[in-house]
């Protein structure tokens, strides 16, 4: 795969801005402590009601894991999975993190990464597994991602509609290559967590001659989604994501009593 660092097209998010002027206060009480906590009639506070005019996850429900609680959740370096070793990005990430997708709709089936779709992780840790003597064996991506009030939702909506919308194939550019998906196809979903989505990808290579594939999973629990990327350097349909570390890390993020 091809790596190189893109610059992201962020949307621009506008605020309300709320305005006081010529406040005067003549002998009047002090202020309830419901006044002071919220400004809308309804003593929702105004800088929830400002995130969901801006577009962001409101500020409401539990607040998303931390990366030290992603960290504590998730699988370790070094750690075996049958045939597997875990083990830490060299770049703290993916390569594939860096890629997009057109159309840009097609953008969560590449890479959940800030700016993939209108819901911005609020932390997020990498791991891969593979078979350490098998260069060309299959590597499979393990991230887990938090996110604010009801953002982990929006994301595996935005799969679900890059999964209809992109069926047909779209591009991705990997900034010195471009890479043709062929297909879009569901594939078995494991029944864990609040709701889990999985596709099988059918990819031209770089060289436009071999017919590569790879399979996606992601489930979501609660604020936070958990995701898995398989793929192989060569011509060999492994089948999808290996179950068992599906769920290992499933098991790990119970563990520490984050599902």
């Amino acid at each position: 795969m091809f790596g190189a660092t893109r610059s992201r097209v962020r949307r621009v998010r506008h605020g309300v801005t709320a305005v006081a002027a010529g406040l005067v206060l003549l002998g009047a009480s002090a202020c309830s402590s419901g006044d002071q906590q919220g400004d809308g009639a309804d003593g929702k506070n105004a800088g929830a009601e400002n995130g969901s005019a801006t577009g962001k996850p409101s500020a409401v429900g539990p607040a998303p894991l931390t990366e030290e609680q992603l960290t504590a959740a998730s699988l370790t370096d070094g750690e075996k999975i049958g045939r597997y070793t875990v083990s830490d990005y060299a770049l703290g990430a993916p390569l594939g993190e860096d890629y997009t997708a057109d159309p840009a709709v097609c953008q969560p089936l590449v890479s959940l990464a800030p700016g993939a779709t209108a819901f911005d992780p609020a932390a997020e840790v990498h791991r891969k597994a593979d078979v350490p003597d098998e260069m060309l064996g299959l590597t499979v991506s393990v991230q887990l991602r938090s996110y604010a009030a009801q953002g982990a939702t929006g994301v595996l909506k935005a799969l679900r509609t890059a999964g209809k919308e992109c069926a047909g194939g779209f591009t991705e550019d990997r900034a010195l290559a471009w890479a043709k998906y062929l297909k879009v196809e569901p594939a078995e979903a494991p029944g864990l967590g609040d709701e889990a989505i999985a596709y099988r990808f059918t990819i031209l290579d770089v060289k436009g001659t071999l017919k590569l594939y790879e399979y996606l999973t992601v489930v979501r629990s609660g604020s936070t989604t958990l995701s898995f990327r398989a793929e192989i350097p060569g011509t060999e349909d492994v089948g999808g994501v290996p179950d068992e570390i599906v769920q290992a890390q499933w098991q790990k993020f119970r563990a520490a009593g984050q599902d």
